[in-house]
């Protein structure tokens, strides 16, 4: 671009949006991209402290901010998303659907290495709604070298999708609540209306509770009882701390279920347990979750309703915001808790 007085420009072409803070609280683009300035115009340019503009050179191997930013949000985006822009050289990305939104965040680093690029969007493996906002891009100058263009968007399309958003699935499920003083009566079970609630919450199909005392035999032939009526999800609570007569994860384990964790760099919910008899997700439910409103369960369940398999590589890294501060009024997910 070349850069002429504000008094030559009368008859010129804006190549960018030129934005405003006026005394009568007006805030945002005062002059449009495209626009043809005018005598009229002169003096309102220099109020807002243009005393020059820029235009094309044609022969300068530049690519616009407006043009930049819209090829690499369109290779960006993967399944379920929208975009809208540009605005200031931005584009806003949003959610199609309520599902689960996804980050590669290595091919997204990649990106934000090459020179002028920005994409700032929220955390991977958050829960979003229809219509949420995700994320926007842009280059900081007004316009870039058509090499980073391409650099950017080769980086996009070769490691599709760098951004979706995963649909829920409506999983059938069943619940397995252990402990002999719940099967005999003798408390009142609570687990029951907190899991059927979560489930409820992704749509799943809930085949049925089942209670049993602590008795393997009985815990086993309930798991094996919820895969013959097709279950993909079951989920085991109450004995899963490490007292010898809890049974919970030995009940799993004998299942012959391939064992993903036993126990979570997590806090609340150190002690859940996952595992996979073929495609059939096993997990123990860990206690806290009778009475925590957030557990290391809550940042998994999203993950397995959208589809995802979980691996041992998906654990370790949780112990950097695995720490839950316990606040008085939860905010969760607004908070750090399952962030890095």
């Amino acid at each position: 671009m070349k850069k002429i007085p504000v008094e030559q420009a009368v008859g010129q072409t804006l190549c960018h949006d030129m934005t405003a803070i006026l005394p009568n609280g007006f805030k945002g683009v005062r002059f449009k991209r495209g626009h043809v300035i005018t005598e009229e115009d002169v003096p309102a340019l220099l109020d807002i402290g243009k005393s020059h503009i820029f235009v094309w050179e044609p022969e300068a191997d530049e690519v616009h901010e407006d043009d930049a930013a819209q090829a690499l949000t369109e290779a960006i985006c993967g399944p379920n998303l929208r975009y809208s822009g540009p605005s200031e050289g931005k584009f806003l990305i949003t959610s199609a659907i309520r599902g689960l939104f996804c980050v590669n965040s290595e091919a997204l680093k990649a990106i934000n290495s090459v020179p002028d690029y920005t994409v700032a969007c929220r955390p991977g493996h958050t829960v979003v709604s229809e219509g949420e906002k995700l994320s926007g891009a842009r280059i900081v100058p007004l316009v870039t070298k058509r090499e980073n263009v391409e650099k950017a968007v080769a980086i996009a399309r070769e490691n599709y999708p760098v951004f979706s958003v995963k649909p829920f699935l409506p999983l059938k499920a069943g619940v397995i609540i252990t402990g002999s003083e719940v099967y005999y009566g003798r408390i009142q079970d609570r687990f029951e209306p907190i899991m059927r609630e979560k489930l409820a919450s992704y749509g799943a199909g809930i085949l049925g509770v089942t209670k049993c005392p602590d008795d393997l035999s009985m815990i086993r032939a309930a798991i094996d009882r919820f895969l013959s009526e097709g279950a993909q999800l079951i989920l085991l609570t109450g004995g899963m701390s490490v007292d010898p007569d809890d049974l919970t994860p030995t009940a799993i384990r004998q299942s012959g279920a391939q064992l993903v964790t036993q126990g979570v760099p997590m806090q609340p919910g150190n002690m859940l347990t996952m595992a996979y008899l073929g495609d059939t997700m096993l997990i123990g439910v860990p206690g806290a979750s009778m009475h925590s409103k957030v557990t290391s369960l809550d940042l998994f369940l999203p993950r397995i309703f959208a589809g995802e398999r979980i691996c041992k590589e998906d654990i370790a890294v949780l112990g950097e915001g695995g720490f839950c501060m316990g606040c008085k009024v939860c905010h969760y997910p607004l908070c750090s808790f399952g962030r890095r």
